[in-house]
């Protein structure tokens, strides 16, 4: 796989809380310079970035109910809806996890939904972080299919901010639980090109990194 190639699976990404307008001014502009996909920002942010971006193809993604999902539907589908207005066109949202392992299932399901609907009707896709490190195998094979049934357009591993990333067996049990209808996302402490193409062998369609500079310029060709 080439760089540009695999710059196309890339959401590049700031999500800390002290990212000024400067850094996701730097963000946006690697994005547009390495042709990542997309850029994934905190709501606070859209607007800034669909300003820098604004004449280019590049992709806004928000985070939504971040870091922890364990907030209100309602204040979910909210900020949704805000961030879409404001640029963004893909929305990752965190699903409740406490809920999910309460055995909630119909609460899990209707936190997707609801989210997933409101960012239909404004054409914006929706990718459901179900944060694999905190799951059981069971657990993970649930929030899929819960994230399936909800109309959910992805499925994505971590937030970056729990106890661990990515990896590449939950990967594929995230592969192999959506088919290949939908997408899968790994984000979450990928350095290097080789764990990405790691990933992406494993099916995952979209990677969420952080170091998507270090990613590309680490690849062998």
């Amino acid at each position: 796989m080439d760089k540009h190639t695999l710059a196309k699976y890339i959401d590049h990404t700031n999500l800390n809380a002290f990212a000024t307008r400067e850094d996701i001014k730097k963000l946006c502009e690697e994005a547009k310079e390495y042709g990542f996909y997309a850029v994934c920002v905190n709501p606070y942010r859209v607007k800034d970035a669909a300003e820098l971006l604004n004449g280019s193809d590049i992709k806004i993604a928000a985070v939504v109910g971040f870091p922890l999902g364990a907030t209100f539907t309602e204040a979910k589908v909210q900020e949704a809806i805000m961030a879409i207005k404001a640029g963004a066109r893909e929305i990752d949202m965190v699903l409740n996890i406490g809920a999910l392992k309460d055995g909630a299932y119909e609460v899990v399901e209707r936190d997707i939904k609801e989210v997933v609907d409101a960012a239909h009707a404004m054409h914006a896709i929706v990718k459901v972080i179900i944060e694999t490190c905190y799951l059981t195998d069971a657990e993970k094979i649930k929030a899929c299919e819960l994230a399936k049934s909800a109309g959910a357009d992805f499925v994505k591993t971590s937030t970056g901010f729990g106890k661990a990333g990515a990896k590449v067996e939950d990967v594929k049990l995230m592969r192999d639980t959506v088919g290949k209808e939908m997408g899968v996302k790994a984000a979450g402490g990928i350095h290097t090109a080789d764990e990405a193409l790691a990933m992406i062998e494993a099916g995952a369609t979209r990677i969420g990194a952080s170091r998507s500079v270090q990613i590309i310029n680490s690849l062998s060709e």
